[in-house]
């Protein structure tokens, strides 16, 4: 049986070689922490805001004999001797429990060595008839209720982990780990794993509306800024303008017309080489003048920039010795095989350590030098994953940690170094065009696109529930591209009906 102790305001159980440390974290809110090394680390990565910088949250703690509470507003956390923790209202209605092992069978929270003092982990919870989930980021499994469903915790083109979930049994609850796993949501049990931590960390809260509960993870894990006006109009893009007379005969020729054009954006291959971060002078001679250009026309420029390095990149010999290169663990660091300009085959790509505030500033300095210098204020932060081929997470090193166990922050730390930067350029209406999101990516002006989906209807209706389960994963900006992305047939009547259709769709989902 374990020991129970009151430290301020958290609540510790220890037991045997593990320890749980439960505590306030924002009104009505608790954090869940444990480990089976001898003390909870607060320095490892996540999604929360630090809790010196949030609201403050007074919690009433009873200790018993054989078990003992902590209550934070509406929501109660119950660990009995034996380590088994439920979670429930002030009435005693029981929101979410761990499983009762079985007497034989290994214990609810299970913890199996791995490299580097890590464990994998796994945790179990009772399952409910008619609970519903939502939320968990953007999946392309066509269900708005997940309930039954095998969400990977992983980032890939089309598909964005947020480990954020509403359940309709009036809680929200926060998987806290960047790194990669799997939550399983089955009809016998509800079973979140993390391939490799050092310590395990959730976040649980209670509210009547999924309003209530989204706010309240807004709390503490930030809050999205603003939309511009500008950025709800028509955005105009395609694969892809390759000089600048061109990109401004298209927008000369929208003023023409008179059909309204917010933006319009400039995709990959305008660069001299991937990691330089620069116009090819000789398809784009004048930046500044196209950009003024624009301004003219009420049109905004957006720009694609990549996090990959060519090892011909003028920066690339720099940034590989000043270490702001993800590693490998074993081989070769390449993660990425990429067409280039001036390239007639594959060239074998790095990425930039978005983890390293080091390697954010040194891209976010390339950047404002090259583009921002130009009057661009708009990014497409495309491939931002980053898109690994093979995939192979355990294989990268990142400045905070192993691939395994902080792969997913990647693209959120990524949008940070962008927000940062703008923000230190005294800019306020930030926008960041993202491929790719985690929890937390709304406080830096994320808009995540669904990404390279195929030009069919039935991808169409998948764009819906998806976009509905970012909404409620906390990203409250969001879009896709019109008509999809690949294999559509431009001479097929089907898929003229289909651009139109999405369009309609497009112009339903910025009304509501």
């Amino acid at each position: 049986m374990g020991v129970f102790t009151q430290a301020d305001q958290a609540l510790e159980w220890r037991g045997g070689q593990e320890i749980v440390r439960i505590e306030p974290w924002g009104p009505g809110s608790l954090r869940v922490r444990g480990t089976v090394w001898e003390t909870i680390r607060d320095d490892l990565p996540g999604a929360l805001i630090p809790r010196e910088a949030g609201p403050a949250a007074p919690a009433a703690i009873e200790i018993g004999a054989g078990s003992a509470r902590i209550t934070n507003g509406g929501l109660t956390a119950e660990i009995t001797a034996s380590g088994r923790l439920r979670f429930l209202r002030p009435s005693g209605e029981e929101l979410l429990a761990e499983m009762t092992p079985h007497f034989t069978g290994p214990p609810t929270r299970r913890y199996k060595s791995a490299a580097g003092g890590m464990h994998q982990f796994e945790v179990r919870f009772e399952a409910r008839d008619r609970e519903r989930f939502y939320g968990l980021g953007q999946h392309q499994h066509g269900r708005l209720d997940q309930k039954g469903a095998v969400v990977e915790l992983i980032q890939r083109n089309t598909e964005v982990s947020i480990p954020f979930l509403v359940s309709s049994r009036g809680y929200g609850f926060l998987w806290n780990h960047p790194g990669i796993g799997r939550v399983e949501l089955g009809t016998t049990a509800t079973r979140w794993v993390s391939e490799a931590t050092r310590q395990w960390d959730y976040w649980i809260t209670a509210a009547d509306e999924p309003a209530a509960l989204i706010s309240a993870y807004g709390e503490v894990a930030g809050r999205a800024p603003m939309l511009p006006e500008w950025a709800s109009g028509f955005w105009q893009c395609k694969l892809r303008y390759k000089t600048q007379d061109e990109l401004l005969s298209v927008a000369r020729e929208y003023k023409r017309r008179g059909l309204p054009l917010s933006v319009i954006v400039i995709d990959y291959f305008h660069w001299t080489r991937q990691g330089d971060w620069q116009f090819d002078p000789a398809e784009w001679p004048d930046p500044a003048a196209m950009v003024a250009e624009l301004d003219e026309l009420g049109v905004k420029l957006m720009v694609s920039i990549w996090p990959t390095v060519n090892p011909a990149s003028e920066n690339f010999a720099e940034m590989a010795d000043l270490g702001l290169l993800v590693t490998n663990e074993h081989g070769l660091g390449v993660q990425l095989a990429s067409w280039d300009r001036g390239s007639a085959v594959r060239v074998p790509m790095s990425f930039y350590d978005a983890t390293s505030s080091r390697a954010r500033d040194y891209i976010w300095s390339k950047v404002r030098d090259n583009y921002f210098s130009c009057g661009i204020k708009t990014w497409w932060l495309d491939a931002c994953e980053p898109e690994l081929v093979p995939e192979q997470p355990e294989n990268l090193r990142y400045h905070i940690g192993p691939g395994l166990e902080v792969g997913n922050a990647y693209p959120m730390l990524h949008a940070r170094g962008f927000y940062e930067g703008m923000q230190a350029e005294g800019e306020q209406e930030i926008v960041l065009l993202c491929r790719s999101a985690w929890a937390g990516s709304q406080r830096y002006g994320a808009l995540v696109w669904s990404g390279d989906i195929d030009s069919t209807f039935e991808d169409l209706r998948r764009q819906i529930p998806a976009g509905l389960n970012i909404g409620l994963s906390g990203i409250p900006w969001w879009t896709t591209d019109i008509g999809g992305f690949k294999n559509g047939d431009i001479n097929s009547p089907s898929f003229r009906e289909l651009v139109v259709r999405w369009f309609q769709f497009g112009v339903c989902a910025r009304c509501s």
